[in-house]
Parts: C-alpha cells; sequence; structure tokens
C-alpha cells in the first residue's frame, strides 16, 4: 500500500490556514492544527515545529492575542484569538491566495503547444 502523500505548504500559506482557524473561535495550538487537519481532510498536517513559532510571530505582529485557559481535557493550554489587524490580514492573505490559485488554473488549463 503506497503511504499517502502530504502536500507540502508553499510559504505564508501557514499563516493564512491559522488565521482562518481562529475566525469564529479561540483555539489552543493543538486546536489549530486538529482544525486545519480535520478541514483538509488530513491533506495538510502542521508540525508543532512549524505552528508554534508561526503563532508567536502573528502574536508579535498584533494578528492574534492569547491568554491561558483549560482545555478540554482540563489542562492548562494557550488560546489565541484573532484581533482586527488579524481579521484584515487574513482578508488580504485569502484575496492574494485567490489571486494565485486564478494564475495557476490559467497555467493548467493552457495549450501546452501555446508560447
Amino acid at each position: 500500500m503506497a503511504k499517502k502523500q502530504k502536500a507540502d505548504l508553499l510559504q505564508g500559506t501557514l499563516d493564512m490556514l491559522i488565521l482562518k482557524s481562529l475566525l469564529t473561535q479561540a483555539r489552543h495550538g493543538y486546536g489549530v492544527a486538529k482544525w486545519i487537519q480535520v478541514t483538509t481532510k488530513g491533506a495538510l498536517e502542521i508540525e508543532e515545529g512549524s505552528l508554534y513559532p508561526a503563532l508567536h510571530r502573528m502574536q508579535k505582529r498584533g494578528w492574534i492575542q492569547s491568554e491561558w485557559g483549560l482545555s478540554e481535557s482540563n489542562r492548562r493550554a494557550k488560546y489565541y484569538e484573532l484581533t482586527a489587524l488579524g481579521r484584515a490580514q487574513l482578508k488580504t492573505e485569502v484575496q492574494s491566495w485567490s489571486h494565485l490559485v486564478d494564475a495557476i488554473s490559467l497555467v493548467l488549463k493552457s495549450n501546452l503547444a501555446e508560447g
């Protein structure tokens, strides 16, 4: 049986995915990673070594804020939520991503003999 291929994230995509995961509710780090994994039907798995530096970077930029709380398993966890600046950044990143997807779609639909 072949191993399931995992998609590699383009640079900058992780921030957009994290911001999107926080759009409707605050989540702890594991919750963010789990939301991304479930939403992508397992195609994307975010490793801790990528997730937590991204969360810290985004907090320094003012896109998210955090506060300590209790997880579902009654453990202390840091919960992250979007700020107004983070909502604006998400909108910007989604627009940029949409333009990129449109451009790539044009290339994939083009006749190989063209150009």
